[in-house]
């Protein structure tokens, strides 16, 4: 765990004496991801292109990097030298733990010591956040000198497994960007590269032996334009595709490994296989020719478990082996529809012959089947934990992506697992609710949530524990087209993120984030000599709704303080926010954030609605999922309604397979007219609004009141009003309200994401 104290040590202000001439300035010592120890000293080493060092042989990795970095950006050139004679001394510690270092920075030399390579190499990494960030700009600042600051840090990571991944099914990026995305990984001492290379939208990896999957199933007719669930759905008509060829892996391997990166190479089966067989259809159920597909979600052309699929993978799987150095192969395993398999005569006899349960099993005999040929290659295979239904093979790695449930499921059993869940690792969820924020597949994950991020779950306890291996970020992009795009999801939920799985997760989120923040501003400035497209919401106000003693009132606050925050209500006079705002009437609110006298982050706005119900508590049968939890219940009933466009907002509440019963107990006996939310409907993410709902009132006199009501819900329809009317003069004295919504159980067959439970999405309760 982060001690606080190694955050304050992380921000001392230190002068550092030039050794060329005696004036001082002020420093900042900032590095991300934090590190274990730090205790920071006065003064400074000169790196000079007479500066000299020394490295063992196995640490060439860390050596050519620091080698390269002073003189493509200072022209400084370091000269090898004996161990005696050097400035700078990398040297080999065994009781280091793995891929930790100790740094010692004095005013006469620097002194590395770690057990490995990647020590070595992670030790450079921080000395590279120790200099200026002009350096990181091709011969940005020739110059004779840099300064580093004395310090000592002793440094490890938490987690062996510390990785990002990209999708380049969905949308292809060139070589070029796939191996500058790879040096942010190493930049911030990850060391695994998730690359999703091949699904129902795009092959994109050349298989020599398989010339129709670049030909043919790289590219698809064209694309679907905007969002899955505007209906009717549009496309623009354009061919589109792209593939690496084995030249190009080839290439894209070498240079992670000269970053300590391991790529781990995803192809997916049994399901999100359409552009596969799209080239080849003797390798789905009917044999049928199908097209690559267009637009995004789950397909139900998957891959038959027969002969032809098995000599199919196995043979692709070779090559892929032979390209890839690392231990792990992403063999897939997620959203495999089973309707084919159920029809097919060949899949019902394999259930028969091996005496397996159902289709499920099925798939896992197909997972293990795959297995077998892939350890028989000294190779271990990671699975989506879908992967766990139907019986888990016997070596797999588990990635767990919808929630914790999966992993501890896995760990419990002995097997190793990644945590990714889309509650705090899904980069391409919004990162911010403002409407300017570009499309995305929807979901709300903000720089803080990434940052609260625990890869272990509670649920685990002793030997289980060491099962986790660390965590990862995902890029999944459907809805991001360049590279200027990925980046901007990217960062800076990345930074939150390599400081989890480095550093662990902070003792004190509270008060860790606002010194995690204070880095981030400083590291954005290396971010903007890279060129990064990073996303700056560090001055977007946020605001909220706080009860206290009967009283409404609404707070202001940005994640990182300006000079000022002015706001005006309804219109009228700006005033300087100080402290919370009384909110005694249906409220516009405007505010802005000045730093310096100018303007700093976007315009913001909110309309607070005065109703009934915002003086009421109120209680569920069941907590939102940890996803879609933001507000918590108080989101229910804080007078803000939710986006009309967006589900993950912070003010919708989301429910995975739940139903739910929601009682509201009013402050005193009301008279109520009307009561009324807003269901979420877009069965392309797996929400389904119920048909119908009902709410039962109580009165002070003992009575009870219950209204129903009934919905035909169409898939054009996305926000679904649920509206209860009492008699036009009122129901009086009402004490208590019990609203119940069912969720609609489980996905049928035919629709995206079958077979898993669905969610329930629900709004503001106002109360008339």
């Amino acid at each position: 765990m982060k001690k606080l104290s190694v955050f304050w040590l992380c921000l001392l202000t230190i002068l550092v004496s030039s050794c060329k001439e005696n004036e001082q300035e002020l420093v900042t010592v900032k590095i991300i991801p934090e590190p274990e120890t730090m205790v920071v000293g006065q003064g400074s080493f000169e790196i000079t292109s007479a500066s000299t060092f020394y490295a063992p042989p196995t640490f060439k990795i860390a050596t050519h990097f620091l080698q390269d970095y002073l003189a493509s950006g200072a022209g400084i050139g370091l000269t090898e030298a004996s161990e005696s004679a050097s400035d700078i001394v990398f040297a080999q510690d065994t009781t280091i733990a793995a891929e930790g270092y100790s740094l010692s920075i004095s005013e006469e030399n620097i002194k590395i010591k770690a057990a490995d390579a990647a020590g070595a190499f992670y030790a450079v990494q921080t000395i590279r956040q120790l200099l200026p960030p002009d350096l990181e700009r091709l011969n940005s600042m020739p110059k004779t000198s840099v300064n580093i600051p004395q310090l000592q840090i002793t440094d490890a990571p938490k987690f062996a497994y510390r990785g990002m991944h990209l999708d380049v099914s969905r949308h292809f990026f060139p070589k070029e960007f796939v191996k500058k995305y790879i040096s942010y990984l190493a930049m911030l001492k990850m060391n695994r590269f998730h690359w999703h290379l091949t699904d129902d939208q795009g092959w994109r990896i050349e298989i020599k032996e398989y010339p129709l999957l670049t030909e043919h199933a790289a590219y698809r007719n064209e694309t679907l334009i905007g969002h899955y669930n505007t209906q009717p759905q549009q496309f623009d008509g354009q061919r589109y595709g792209g593939y690496y060829t084995q030249e190009d892996v080839q290439e894209i391997v070498a240079y992670a490994e000269t970053l300590n990166v391991t790529i781990i190479p995803e192809i997916e089966m049994p399901g999100h296989a359409q552009a596969a067989v799209s080239a080849y259809p003797e390798l789905g159920c009917t044999g049928t020719e199908v097209p690559v597909a267009t637009k995004w979600g789950v397909f139900e052309n998957i891959y038959c478990p027969n002969q032809k699929t098995f000599a199919f993978l196995k043979n692709t799987l070779a090559e892929v082996m032979a390209l890839f150095p690392g231990e792990y192969i992403h063999i897939g395993g997620d959203e495999a529809p089973k309707t084919q398999w159920k029809t097919c005569s060949h899949c019902q006899q394999l259930i028969s012959k091996h005496n397996l349960k159902d289709e499920q099993g099925l798939q896992s005999w197909f997972i293990k089947e795959i297995e077998t040929f892939v350890n028989s290659k000294g190779k271990k295979i990671i699975g989506w934990d879908e992967i766990l239904e139907g019986g888990l093979a016997p070596n797999a790695t588990i990635m767990s992506w919808r929630g914790t449930e999966g992993a501890v499921e896995a760990a419990n059993a002995g097997h190793d697992v990644i945590l990714t869940p889309t509650s705090h690792a899904y980069f391409d969820y919004y990162q911010d609710d403002h409407p300017d924020e570009p499309l995305a597949i929807g979901g709300f994950l903000p720089l803080k949530k990434v940052f609260e991020f625990n890869p272990i779950p509670t649920e685990l306890t002793g030997d289980a524990r060491n099962h986790v291996l660390g965590a990862q970020g995902n890029i999944w992009t459907e809805y991001i087209t360049t590279e200027a795009q990925v980046e901007y999801m990217a960062f800076p939920r990345m930074l939150a993120m390599a400081e989890v799985v480095w550093s662990g997760p902070a003792e004190n989120n509270e008060e860790a984030y606002p010194m995690f923040l204070s880095k981030v501003v400083q590291f954005m400035e290396r971010l903007e000599v890279l060129g990064v497209n990073y996303a700056n919401h560090l001055y977007d106000l946020k605001g909220a709704v706080v009860k206290e003693n009967g009283t409404i009132f609404y707070t202001l606050t940005s994640p990182v303080s300006g000079d000022k925050i002015s706001y005006r209500i309804n219109g009228a006079a700006e005033k300087t926010y100080e402290t919370p705002i009384p909110i005694t009437t249906t409220t516009t609110l405007t505010a802005q954030v000045f730093k310096n006298g100018k303007k700093v982050g976007r315009a913001f706005s909110e309309n607070i609605q005065f109703h009934k119900g915002l003086k009421a508590t109120i209680t569920m049968n069941v907590s939102p999922h940890a996803a879609y939890s933001a507000g918590g219940e108080a989101a229910l009933l804080n007078g803000i309604s939710g986006s009309d466009t967006r589900y993950g907002d912070g003010e919708w509440l989301g429910f995975w397979g739940d139903d739910l019963e929601i009682t509201i107990t009013l402050n005193e006996p009301t008279t109520i007219t009307e009561i009324g939310t807003r269901l979420y409907h877009a069965p392309g993410q797996w929400i389904h609004a119920p048909n119908g709902a009902s709410i039962t009132a109580k009165t002070a006199r003992g009575s009870s009141h219950t209204n129903s009501i009934y919905k035909e819900i169409t898939n054009s329809e996305t926000l679904i009003p649920f509206k209860f009317k009492f008699p036009e003069t009122g129901l009086r004295d009402v004490t208590s309200i019990t609203l119940k919504i069912p969720n609609v159980g489980i996905i049928p067959e035919g629709q995206q994401g079958a077979g898993n439970k669905a969610w329930t999405f629900i709004d503001e309760i106002v109360i008339e």
